[in-house]
């Protein structure tokens, strides 16, 4: 009987598989990556047409071995690495690695590991994709050439060990752009005004808000709400217009790696790279009472919410049986197409509908539960019929002035029955249903509330993948690495899920703003993710992208590099005594920015944290005020006199007082603002 020997990534994957195939057939684990461009050096031949050095990964020799033992067993060879485009390189580098014959070997792939679908990719097994390990190749080449090109520059400005990236620091800059937008954010006041009435027929009080006189009115001060409140004061209030309708809220659509990431943060609070890890062990396969080993999820790097015919007949099946025909959705209404979408792959799914968390909740870890339940419930709501709620607003009107009540009872619920974000959990003013034309209303209380706008939200990793994905940088399996990437470098510090800009970060930024700005334009960071999807579609050659890249690149480094010549870069010399030896101490960067050293390291090896002054005194004790850094890395500044002297904030202070109220002024952009936003005193910042 032949033999065939079927090539996975890993041992999970392997043990599977092995279940839905018979005896003839051997299951075996490459553990990744076995063939890599080398650590120690560039490994791409700029001199001869950029060709990559790849050599065996250290560590793999042993399971090489192995692995060409089974291959001079085997008959057939069949290649069954992940069904993109890293999957098909590793299958490419196990070729060559193994010296497999090209009329033995086949290349073979599916979207979910289900007993069909792994008969069915033998029996439509294919040669090596070429075009797909091209678009990987250019996009390791391009990537390790950025890297290895300017890392360098990092490590003679800053300090050693500091990365650049081709997708990371475009990220990064993301990151400082939105920074510097809060930075400058200078807020607006603003006032909301709220009128109570007792209805006749409604058990609690209605709430209406202030609209306007009768067009839509903004009120930006204290004078105007007082104004509108005395207009109000001996006012006869009616209703002017009711208005009864029904709104339907269409279903999710499934997720996508994409979605799954910003999803899981928000609900499960789970950082991109665990999403990824749990969702890997679920695809691969877990075991299951009753089950044995299955995999309970389709491949995780996917850009689609494509759904096949046979898991959506399956889905509405289950929809019937449990819930009812009425449940399901006539139809399914995806997307437009973006141009960025490759859809490759189905959406994230699970492989048996019919397994519902509950039934898997025994077998499978808190975490891969929660997860589990999360792709579950959204797969199930996205063949289910939309929501539909009543609706009912009012506008009642007194002397001129107009205030509106909205509110929506659900009718029924439909995908609602199975998943549910937090807003779709509370009915909006449900009571306000039962009003009718002729109900009279009691003016009871106004009440007012003075606000100001809040600037952007800092980016967390939902919100930067979800920004990521928008601006066509990067692709679903390099989100979370990217991220990932940032926060091991110490670019970014995360603080209750917010990223923030660290010292070295912003360093690092700069620097690659002003020395390689076509590195980190996002423009043409998209551009390039678009020719990449080209050579995968076999319509551009992958070295045509690298020779147009490269030039372009050596010359911003030639650059860089004669401007760096120019400077003279010591470590600054200050005016603090090291208390062990004598010497002044000098500042030095550190994985979390600047710190004091002594110079006679390392025979005096004494440190000690470093806090620039930047010229303001403290306005409460007179103090020096100095950048401070929270736990995590996240710039502020204080007295130095903390923890006696409280003054902090996140703004560097002007040294100016409010002339209004005495407050400090802080800079934001190109303007000096009182730190009281009530005081809102605003001044030109002067040219320095």
């Amino acid at each position: 009987m032949a033999k065939n020997l079927i090539i996975v990534e890993s041992p999970a994957k392997s043990k599977t598989i092995k279940k839905f195939l018979g005896k003839n057939y051997e299951v075996v684990a490459s553990n990744g990556h076995v063939r890599d461009l080398p650590k120690s050096q560039m490994g791409v031949d700029l001199e001869h047409d950029f060709e990559p050095k790849y050599i065996t990964i250290r560590g793999k020799g042993e399971l090489l071995a192995g692995l060409r033992k089974e291959v001079k067993k085997a008959d057939k060879i069949y290649l069954a690495t992940d069904p993109d485009r890293e999957g098909e390189a590793i299958s490419w580098h196990l070729c060559h690695a193994l010296k497999l014959e090209p009329e033995k070997t086949k290349r073979i792939t599916f979207n979910e590991i289900t007993k069909n679908a792994v008969r069915n990719s033998i029996k439509q097994s294919r040669k090596l994709d070429m075009d797909l390990v091209n678009a990987q190749q250019a996009r390791r080449v391009l990537d390790r050439i950025v890297g290895y090109s300017i890392s360098p520059l990092l490590w003679q400005k800053v300090k050693r060990g500091l990365s650049a990236g081709r997708v990371q620091s475009v990220a990064l800059r993301i990151i400082a752009d939105r920074e510097r937008e809060i930075d400058a954010f200078i807020p607006k006041e603003y006032w909301t005004l709220e009128a109570e009435f007792i209805v006749d027929n409604l058990k609690k009080p209605l709430i209406a808000k202030y609209y306007g006189d009768p067009d839509k009115r903004e009120i930006s001060s204290k004078e105007e709400i007082e104004s509108i409140q005395r207009d109000l004061k001996d006012a006869e209030y009616e209703i002017k217009d009711i208005r009864r309708g029904e709104r339907n809220k269409k279903p999710p659509l499934p997720f996508t790696t994409s979605t799954l990431q910003q999803e899981c943060a928000r609900q499960l609070n789970f950082a991109t790279r665990k999403t990824m890890q749990i969702a890997q062990q679920l695809y691969e396969g877990v075991q299951v009472k009753g089950h044995g080993t299955i995999a309970l999820i389709t491949y995780l790097r996917t850009d689609s919410t494509r759904v096949s015919d046979e898991a959506d007949t399956a889905c509405k099946a289950f929809i019937t049986e449990n819930y009812g025909d009425e449940y399901i959705i006539e139809g399914v209404v995806a997307p437009k197409r973006s141009q960025k979408i490759q859809d490759a792959h189905e959406a994230i799914r699970p492989t048996y509908v019919e397994l519902t968390p509950v039934q898997v909740k025994d077998s499978l870890t808190r975490d891969q539960f929660r997860l589990y339940q999360i792709i579950w419930k959204r797969f199930v709501a996205s063949r289910m019929h939309s929501a539909k709620y009543e609706t009912l607003s009012v506008k009642i009107d007194g002397n001129g002035h107009r205030f509106t009540s909205a509110g929506s009872k659900l009718l029924f619920p439909g995908f609602l029955s199975v998943y549910q974000s937090e807003e779709d959990k509370e009915e909006k003013n449900p009571a306000l249903a039962k009003m009718k034309e002729d109900s009279r209303l009691k003016f009871s209380s106004l009440k007012d509330e003075q606000h100001f706008t809040q600037p952007p939200a800092h980016f967390t990793e939902a919100s930067l993948v979800k920004a990521l994905e928008e601006l066509g940088i990067g692709r679903p399996s390099t989100y979370a690495p990217t991220i990932s990437t940032l926060i091991y470098r110490r670019y970014v510090v995360k603080e209750q899920k917010n990223l923030y800009m660290s010292e070295i970060g912003d360093a690092v930024n700069q620097i690659m703003e002003s020395a390689f700005p076509s590195i980190v334009d996002v423009n043409f960071t998209a551009t390039m993710e678009a020719l990449l999807d080209s050579v995968a579609e076999g319509k551009v050659e992958w070295k045509t992208i690298v020779r147009n890249f490269y030039p372009d690149l050596k010359d911003a480094i030639d650059q860089a590099d004669k401007a760096l010549e120019k400077i003279k870069i010591e470590d600054e010399v200050t005016d603090v005594i090291c208390e062990l030896c004598g010497r002044n101490m000098v500042i030095k960067y550190g994985p979390h920015g600047k710190f004091l050293a002594c110079p006679g390291f390392p025979e005096c090896r004494n440190t000690k944290p470093y806090y620039e002054k930047i010229g303001v005194r403290c306005p409460k004790c007179g103090g020096e005020i100095v950048i401070k850094k929270t736990q995590k890395g996240r710039r502020y500044y204080g007295c130095e006199n903390n923890p006696e002297c409280d003054v902090m904030t996140w703004q560097r202070p002007s040294g100016e007082n409010c002339p209004k109220c005495g407050g400090m002024l802080l800079e934001k952009g190109n303007k000096l603002v009182c730190e009281d936003p009530a005081c809102g005193t605003i001044k030109e910042k002067p040219k320095s």
